[in-house]
């Protein structure tokens, strides 16, 4: 008893010392500016400006119904008188989000500005939010005039001190030690985030895949949401948000909801949901597009709403319904996706939901606060939640690996597949070949006996029908050769698309190749066709490479009557090889941004067909081929020449070098029919 009332005595006494120090040579320690009778204050609205402050004259002394209101500002106004020789140097303490510090000496004014919620440009000391560094000189007085607001209102801790340089020194070495190892756990965090969005990047950048969009985004919001929890540290180095401290509060919900809505996406791509559930994906998909409406509400919300009441409600409210839900889709995913890459989401919610828990747990209980516990460490709710979150971004990033090593040995798989069968469509065109030539040599042992049995008058008839069947025979050998030569480029076509990731322009080549060659089969019994039907291969083929080399090749087809070309008959796919030839060597090696290919039916007179390229042209071309020989060309001058031979109708054939001051613009290939 005795104890307790002599240290209410020091207290007492210890008071009275502060209010004659705040006006002495010196401050030791630190003052309690709250009762002390030489400080007066008065509340004022928030556009009250220091000159119209200094005209009131209902100032009162300053006490504890002078309480934070976020719509009104408190006015403190004291005298300090420095008696000594040396500069009085001391530090004003106010946890308010905003504070200006307006001090007077006979002449000389200065405005000195700090706050949780001043730009690190305004204020005048730059490392601390609550400590403003005032001095007064020798010999001198200076009568401040202190503006303190928030925006909410401040129930503890807010009163204002005065602290002694030593005391201030002290203190805030304290405070720094105490925050050092929690920066250090934030700023790994920051750069483990950091450098993961790096390789992520690089994947997307090389795969152009959704899923590393979505993963750069949950990655990307929890990087912003890490400097927004940076932003209430001690921390200087790297401390973006200290230059805009109220878009951090308002951002940190807002960045929270985000990545959350990212994640969802990103597992709904990585486990590949909506094969294994439809129902399942449609709900996660409201699901992510929710938190995505609700984080850019909560930040226009924040941004306008100036923090009312309505807001946390608005918080809770959420979280009660997102975190329950969910807990209820996670068991779900579980339940019905078996993809391979499942037990890393297993792992990666794991550590979530410790972390989530942990941390509610000790914002709840405030355990934090206990000097004794094993969470009294700075921060301690945002590092458990972030240790959670870092501990499931490296199960995803070792899912990510995972997942490109299945989509690599799928690819490998689907490469092998497409080389089975083109070995076994080149076994099938050898075996034609040697099928083909035995029949030549039957047929051809069968004339000579059949030469040798006719009478002499029979002999040149004899010899005319053989001469025309031979040359049928040679026909369709090289019709044999060319449908191969095109069945090899289409094939190695798809093995580029595949090759290059571009699976599904791939499987969309497939189907009109397949359409291609069911027409080339149907006509390769033919002798000849129609201009019409050679025009609906021509089309269909173009497709194809137009679709193999994307929006820089552009052709054009320009047809004066398409039922006239059915009155013109032609050997079937006669105009394909001119086609080829001056895509694969002359616009596919052209540097022009716009390859373009024009083909054009003149049916005014008779038969016109004229194929025109902006390619490299013929000398370039045959540069680039000298150690590949293009057999499609050949082939086709031999069937024309074999189709004139054989038929009332001729078709001519030239090859125009496109030129302008000794530089190629190109080919021209003009095909006249003629009777």
């Amino acid at each position: 008893m005795k104890n307790n009332l002599f240290i209410t005595l020091l207290f007492f006494a210890g008071l009275c010392k502060v209010s004659a120090q705040i006006m002495s040579d010196s401050i030791i320690g630190k003052v309690q500016l709250l009762n002390n009778s030489e400080v007066n204050a008065i509340r004022t609205n928030l556009e009250s400006t220091y000159e119209e402050v200094q005209k009131e004259g209902e100032w009162k002394k300053y006490d504890s119904i002078f309480q934070n209101e976020p719509d009104t500002a408190i006015w403190l106004k004291f005298e300090i008188e420095n008696t000594s020789k040396d500069t009085l140097e001391i530090y004003y303490f106010s946890s308010h989000d905003y504070t200006s510090i307006y001090q007077r000496m006979d002449s000389v004014f200065k405005i000195h500005k700090n706050g949780n919620f001043v730009p690190l440009y305004e204020r005048t000391n730059k490392n601390e939010f609550y400590f403003t560094h005032l001095k007064v000189p020798s010999f001198q007085k200076s009568i401040f005039y202190v503006r303190s607001s928030s925006i909410k209102k401040k129930t503890a801790n807010s009163y204002p001190l005065l602290y002694s340089k030593e005391a201030y020194y002290q203190q805030t070495y304290i405070q720094s030690k105490f925050e050092a190892k929690s920066i250090a756990f934030i700023f790994f965090y920051i750069v483990s985030l950091i450098t993961i969005f790096v390789f992520g990047l690089v994947f997307w950048l090389r795969l152009r895949q959704k899923l590393y969009v979505y993963y750069l985004g949950y990655l990307l919001f929890q990087i912003i949401y890490a400097f927004a929890v940076l932003r209430n540290s001690t921390a200087t180095v790297g401390n973006l948000f200290l230059y805009f401290p109220r878009t951090a509060t308002d951002i940190t919900e807002f960045s929270q909801f985000m990545f959350i809505g990212f994640y969802i996406f990103f597992i709904l791509n990585l486990l590949e949901i909506k094969k294994y559930d439809q129902k399942l994906s449609k709900v996660l998909i409201y699901f992510g597009r929710f938190c995505f409406l609700y984080a850019i509400g909560i930040f226009i919300y924040n941004i306008l709403g100036k923090y009312l009441t309505v807001g946390n409600f608005i918080f809770s409210a959420v979280r009660f319904t997102v975190l329950p839900l969910n807990f209820v889709l996670i068991f779900w995913i579980i339940y019905k996706a078996k993809h391979p890459l499942l037990k890393y989401f297993i792992a990666g919610q794991t550590f979530f939901f410790i972390g989530s828990i942990v941390a509610f747990y000790v914002a709840f209980t405030e355990v934090n606060l206990n000097l004794e516990s094993i969470f009294y460490f700075a921060f301690s709710k945002n590092i458990i939640f972030q240790a959670g979150l870092l501990a499931e971004v490296f199960c995803f990033s070792l899912a990510i690996g995972q997942n490109i090593f299945l989509l690599q040995k799928e690819k490998e798989t689907t490469s092998q597949n497409l080389i089975e069968q083109l070995k076994k469509n080149q076994l099938l065109q050898e075996n034609m070949r040697i099928e083909l030539d035995k029949k030549i040599n039957e047929k051809t042992e069968e004339l000579i006996q059949l030469y040798s049995k006719i009478e002499k008058q029979k002999e040149e008839q004899i010899k005319n029908s053989f001469t025309q069947k031979l040359q049928e025979m040679e026909m369709l050998a090289l019709r044999s050769q060319m449908n191969p030569h095109f069945l090899f480029n289409s094939l190695n076509s798809i093995k580029h698309l595949i090759m290059t990731s571009r699976n599904e322009d791939a499987v969309k080549y497939l189907d009109d190749f397949s359409t291609l060659l069911r027409g080339i089969l149907q006509n390769s019994n033919r002798e000849i066709i129609t201009v019409e039907e050679e025009l609906e291969i021509l089309e269909l083929y173009l497709s194809l490479e137009k679709n193999r080399m994307g929006n820089n090749f552009n052709y054009s087809i320009q047809v004066t009557s398409r039922e006239e070309l059915s009155q013109f008959h032609i050997p079937p796919l006669l105009l394909q090889p001119f086609v080829e030839n001056a895509i694969w060597h002359g616009l596919s090696t052209s540097a022009n941004p716009v390859k373009t290919l024009t083909i054009i039916f003149d049916t005014s007179e008779c038969l016109k067909i004229i194929i025109e390229d902006n390619g490299i042209g013929r000398k370039a071309s045959s540069e680039k081929k000298k150690l590949h020989k293009s057999l499609g060309m050949n082939i086709t001058q031999e069937r024309l020449a074999l189709y004139n031979h054989s038929n009332n109708t001729s078709i001519s054939l030239e090859i125009i070098d496109l030129q302008a001051e000794n530089s190629p613009l190109g080919t021209r290939v003009i095909l006249t029919y003629s009777y």
